[in-house]
């Protein structure tokens, strides 16, 4: 995770680009296209149980944290749980005013690794540059059922005084723990034998003056590996026959062409091993505005031991590779219609929610009571939000409205920090349908420098079902002006849509680093009482 950022770099990354390609992988298929996930997964972590593959993913300020995404050919991917259930971290993770909030802070580059002794996955990561926390899911059988997990019960487990600034949790073969962290100066940590607990830590490499961060450590053929980026362009490797060094250092690619137009160099990421012995390296992508990306290449391994990125023929990451594991197992689409009988691990809330104000309706369907009184969308609580899938999609949302109050804002948002939505705004007992925009953090500070404008006002509505739509493009536009849109549309009927406004142009900035995700949102102005149900959400590429 980089704190400050050499933009002339990513640019030059992106101007090494290669032609767009296919998002929807096919379920069985001799090969893949990259990205194999095309929605914002950053900051990962990859590891292989038995014939389950997971990784791990950042998430900052929203709630549920650290999710697991759960593969079987490491090309499909699908959340199974969260690791960080809820961010107790501090009040401002609760969202309690405009002036005491958590964006951009929160879960950074983190780390997940499954323990096979005690039938444990550990979660580790740094928060805000102070402490470790350590989340632990015990008793899943993951390791008796082939990687497969019959449970997940995450709890925080410990907390240690050291950051381990983006971190890479590692398993020797004597089952010993370690963690390698740092900026530039990178340590390992040995922990005790709970893995809750610093025994010792030490530096054991050093960059000099270029940044180094993200990294993972690995045990291939003898040697202990350690793998950070050299943000945002780069990937370097260092091994040695000790763990804590001396080591050698080589770098694995460095502003290699992108195989998507538009998008910075791949880096970042993380070497995984199938049940073949065939080694895969997955990394992400700037591809704002639709956040980070994960693509996957090949690792072949050279005469000295070394391992390289198998390239296309023009030296850049590839649009296709052959398929690196075949199975008849797969995971949920990433697509389709959610009628909340239940919340899912897709789901994430802007801050941790206040669960007194949501529940799952008899029947199904999202009731989402105000939770905040505010002009202000960034200091509303309990607004639920969704990774958008690219390149193009469409996101539905079928509300009950007929529960508003006086005062009640509701609706659809492109949640980010420059953010706009459809909605709903009900004054006295008249609810009137329209477009604001113009939401606007200030970089940086993230405080709210607009609530927004009204820009576009629709008719008022009586019945108490309504449709919101937005189509958004998020195909990568990384180191441009605005240029993709989002649209805004409205049904009565689910049948008949009238846009609402014009085109709201994505920004590509890399600062707050989240890239858009479809929100559903109520919060009042007036006073609490007030509540929508959010009934039915669709999402599909278009």
């Amino acid at each position: 995770m980089l704190l400050t950022s050499i933009i002339a770099a990513l640019v030059a990354g992106c101007a090494m680009a290669w032609p767009a390609s296919q998002v929807n992988q096919p379920r069985q298929s001799s090969t893949f296209t990259n990205p194999i996930v095309y929605e914002d997964l950053p900051d990962l972590d990859v590891f292989r149980v038995g014939d389950v593959y997971y990784y791990s993913t950042s998430t900052f300020a929203y709630s549920p944290g650290a999710p697991l995404y759960k593969s079987y050919d490491l090309v499909n991917w699908a959340p199974v749980t969260h690791s960080v259930p809820t961010l107790d971290f501090g009040d401002k993770y609760n969202l309690p005013s405009a002036t005491n909030r958590a964006y951009v802070k929160g879960i950074w580059a983190s780390s997940v690794r499954y323990r096979a002794s005690t039938d444990t996955f550990y979660w580790v990561g740094c928060i805000e540059f102070s402490k470790t926390y350590i989340y632990t899911s015990s008793g899943s059988n993951a390791g008796a059922n082939g990687g497969e997990a019959d449970s997940w019960n995450w709890q925080q487990a410990a907390v240690i005084d050291t950051c381990y600034y983006d971190c890479g949790l590692f398993i020797d073969d004597d089952d010993q723990m370690y963690v390698v962290y740092g900026n530039t100066q990178i340590s390992v940590a040995k922990l005790s034998s709970d893995g809750l607990s610093q025994v010792s830590t030490q530096q054991v490499l050093s960059s000099g003056s270029t940044t180094i961060e993200g990294s993972h450590m690995y045990k291939i053929n003898g040697y202990y590996w350690i793998v950070p980026t050299q943000p945002a362009t780069a990937e370097w490797m260092y091994r040695s026959t000790s763990i804590y060094g001396p080591y050698e250092q080589r770098v694995l690619v460095s502003s290699i062409p992108a195989p998507l137009a538009n998008a910075g160099s791949p880096h970042q990421g993380g070497f995984v091993e199938t049940q073949d012995g065939e080694w895969y390296y997955i990394s992400f992508m700037d591809s704002y505005p639709a956040g980070r990306m994960p693509v996957m290449a090949p690792l072949s391994w050279d005469s000295n031991g070394w391992p390289y990125v198998v390239t296309n023929s023009s030296g850049g990451w590839a649009v296709e590779y052959d398929a690196p594991v075949v199975t008849s197992k797969t995971v949920p689409s990433l697509t389709g219609t959610d009628t909340f009988s239940f919340l899912g691990d897709e789901w994430e809330w802007n801050h941790n929610p206040d669960t007194s104000k949501w529940s799952i309706a008899n029947g199904g369907g999202l009731v989402l009571q105000t939770a905040t009184i505010t002009d202000d969308l960034f200091t509303a609580r309990n607004t639920l939000t969704h990774r958008i899938i690219g390149p193009v999609s469409e996101a539905v949302f079928e509300f009950d409205i007929s529960a508003m109050s006086d005062g009640d804002r509701a609706g659809a948002a492109m949640f980010r920090d420059q953010s706009a939505y459809i909605g709903v705004h009900k004054s006295g007992s008249t609810a009137t349908l329209v477009y604001v925009n113009g939401i606007t953090l200030a970089d940086r500070t993230w405080t709210t420098s607009s609530t927004g404008t009204v820009a576009a006002t629709g008719p008022t509505v009586a019945q108490s079902t309504v449709y919101l739509k937005i189509r958004a493009n998020v195909t990568p536009a990384f180191g441009l002006a605005p240029v993709r849109p989002a649209t805004f549309s409205y049904s009565l009927d689910g049948q008949t849509w009238t846009q609402l406004g014009g085109d709201f142009l994505l920004v590509n900035t890399w600062t707050y680093f989240t890239g858009y995700r479809y929100a559903a949102f109520n919060f009042a102005t007036k006073a609490l009482g007030g509540a929508v149900t959010l009934k039915s959400f669709s999402m599909e590429n278009v």
